[in-house]
């Protein structure tokens, strides 16, 4: 057919294009709800044996890591190349034991997002404060959120609060409204 462009045209001229993605060169606000007012910043890191809490002032102090990567929303976009900095996940649960295999992500206002512990751990999860280059906007979940890069969007939890980690598998927001439960944009798992 002259002139398709469909799917199999855009994955063939960026391979980095999950299926079912197109590129974006903006960056789009989606919210569950508003953005709040956070005026004290804290997170707590929880396990069945512990309970961490750290500060702004701790949490700045901890080693952060540079981090480039593609993004990807559940709405089909996707970002190439961005640039963020931040905590890795691995240093937050450090000296944290647990037999658990989830985790639940808790944000201001409310929000929640369910995860195996097995993507937020070995490098691939981070609690990022900074966006290419410049302090995390609030509209894009600063002054921190949490950061998933390998799965959709939504799994990378804005204005976090905490992380629990769970026996078992429970729902979080989206998940509960029929969302997939893990969310890999390779395997095009929007929904349940």
């Amino acid at each position: 057919m002259a002139g398709f462009t469909g799917l199999g045209r855009r994955r063939a001229a960026d391979p980095r294009l999950p299926p079912g993605q197109y590129l974006e060169n903006g960056f789009p606000v989606l919210s569950a709800g508003p953005t709040p007012n956070i005026k004290r910043w804290e997170l707590q890191i929880a396990t069945e044996h512990a309970q961490r809490s750290l500060s702004w002032a701790d949490f700045q102090a901890l080693p952060h890591e540079d981090i480039e990567t593609d993004i990807h929303c559940v709405t089909s976009w996707t970002k190439l190349g961005t640039h963020w900095r931040g905590v890795s996940i691995d240093t937050l649960f450090d000296g944290l034991d647990t037999s658990h295999e989830f985790a639940m992500a808790t944000s201001h206002g409310g929000y929640t997002t369910n995860l195996p512990l097995s993507e937020l751990r070995g490098g691939k999860a981070w609690v990022v404060d900074t966006y290419e280059g410049a302090p995390l906007h609030a509209e894009h979940g600063g002054p921190a959120r949490l950061f998933v890069p390998g799965l959709y969007f939504w799994k990378s939890a804005k204005w976090l609060q905490g992380i629990q980690t769970m026996a078992s598998d429970r729902r979080g927001f989206w998940e509960s409204m029929g969302y997939h439960p893990h969310g890999d944009p390779w395997k095009e798992e929007r929904y349940a």
